[in-house]
């Protein structure tokens, strides 16, 4: 099912002689085609277009997990594993990297797409290069989800287990520890998946989704996971013992602060005004990340190499999000003082700044009919991003504390969100890569910053006498 559609290819043909006459319903009943997965025992019927849960009577789909089991410990596979060590030792050439003179091997790993899984692989690529992040998931003890009779024997996928039995901080961590280890083969991250479909229904399936509605989704569950714990122990404690962390920030979104709301965490000011009496209202709403608008006079714009007009930049964005704004009648404030809803204008001002600043460009949007996407071409820093000018008390801030250098970014590639492909852009110890599902190849500034941003990840600049930034 998720590698090029093989088994599911399998499945389609032979339905083909079912066709050419009238099917019983005894034949309706049985033809149900099953896949294993050899390496995590989940059982997928491409018929039902679902996991399995269910056994036989004579529980032959325990019987066949068992086979596998025991094959993976003979002489067979001991043998097949040999070989296969041989292989990769031999392809090891084709991940060197010449980097000033001297050869290195390339260390990134790739993810393995699961069928339309590049929205997720993106995402994942992007947040594995925000070292802070990344290291605090990597270093969390490993949550062990298995007990008794299970206990110590390797897991597989089943619908019954139930929602208190997954871990998507846990699969997580697994994830990221797998990626920067050097691997010659690409990690699938089916057991992250997994948890995915568990926990957000909305992901369930194998068409393509959003990039940033799934790093939304992400990040919230991340963040509610870690106030809660797992088993008992809560992973907000190693998060209150990481001063780092933990010192300065107080945004919170839905209860207590994590390493989320710690490192993506910001706070805007809302400021409405009345245009009938004047009165003017306050209010304060923590983001994880900004989604900008790519301002109408730019919209028709393809390439960066386009003559007409002016060239579209993340500044014009982010003074579009944070300049007045009258409402239109469909936003009419309700006016606390004349009582009903009035005429009012709105203008965002940022009170704090996150450690990793989030930028989403709204390259997605409605029509009467369809979604359309905004294909212009947006220039932005690849160092140096100056946020000073969207602060709220611009005074109270340090030289460098509102510079921001990139790390990552996501590319939407294709016409509409419903289909296209997505890769990422990210920088690791100076260098900076292409993750492309599977394939990962050293690229070069140049070629980043001619990218079609979606997502835009940028890092607080450290600060030469600070220790608590990133």
């Amino acid at each position: 099912r998720y590698v090029n559609g093989h088994a599911k290819k399998h499945y389609e043909d032979a339905q083909i002689p079912m066709t050419n006459h009238k099917k019983t319903e005894k034949q309706e009943k049985v033809q149900h085609t099953v896949c294993m997965d050899c390496s995590s025992y989940s059982t997928y019927c491409y018929r039902c277009d679902d996991f399995v849960v269910n056994d036989t009577k004579l529980g032959l789909v325990q019987k066949v997990r068992e086979h596998l089991q025991n094959l993976e410990n003979s002489a067979f596979t001991s043998d097949r594993h040999r070989k296969r060590k041989l292989l990769e030792n031999s392809s090891l050439n084709s991940k060197l990297l010449k980097v000033n003179g001297s050869t290195t091997a390339l260390c990134a790993t790739g993810l393995r797409n699961l069928g339309n899984t590049c929205f997720m692989n993106a995402i994942l690529q992007s947040l594995s290069n925000i070292q802070q992040f990344c290291c605090y998931f990597k270093e969390l003890p490993a949550v062990e989800l298995r007990n008794g009779k299970t206990a110590g024997r390797r897991t597989y996928h089943t619908r019954s287990q139930g929602d208190n039995n997954v871990s998507l901080v846990e699969e997580f961590r697994k994830t990221l520890c797998a990626l920067w280890q050097g691997s010659q083969t690409a990690f699938s991250p089916e057991s992250l998946f997994y948890v995915v479909w568990k926990i957000m229904p909305n992901f369930r399936g194998y068409q393509q989704q959003d990039a940033h509605e799934f790093m939304r989704y992400l990040l919230d569950h991340l963040h509610l996971e870690l106030q809660g714990g797992f088993n008992g122990v809560s992973r907000s404690v190693i998060l209150q013992e990481n001063s780092s962390l933990s010192a300065s920030n107080k945004c919170c979104i839905n209860g207590a602060s994590t390493v989320v709301t710690a490192i993506f965490g910001g706070i805007l000011q809302n400021e409405v005004n009345c245009l009938i009496c004047g009165t003017e209202s306050r209010k304060f709403d923590p983001f994880l990340d900004l989604s900008l608008d790519i301002p109408s006079q730019f919209r028709n714009k393809r390439t960066k190499n386009q003559e007409s007009g002016p060239m579209c930049t993340l500044r014009d964005c982010l003074r579009s999000f944070t300049d007045l704004e009258e409402l239109d009648e469909t936003e009419l404030y309700m006016c606390h003082k004349c009582k009903k809803k009035q005429k009012s204008t709105k203008k965002f001002w940022i009170q704090k700044l996150p450690k990793v600043l989030c930028l989403h460009l709204k390259r997605f949007h409605w029509t009467a009919y369809l979604r359309n996407k905004v294909d212009t071409y947006v220039e932005f820093p690849l160092r140096g991003l100056d946020m000073k000018c969207y602060l709220l008390e611009p005074e109270n801030s340090g030289p460098e504390s509102c510079l921001y250098d990139l790390v990552a970014v996501v590319v939407h590639h294709g016409s509409g969100v419903g289909s296209g492909h997505y890769t990422a852009y990210a920088a690791h110890e100076g260098r900076w890569f292409h993750f492309n599902d599977s394939t990962v190849t050293l690229t070069d500034e140049e070629t980043v910053v001619k990218a079609k941003a979606y997502i835009l990840f940028y890092v607080e600049r450290q600060a030469k006498s600070g220790s608590d930034k990133l």
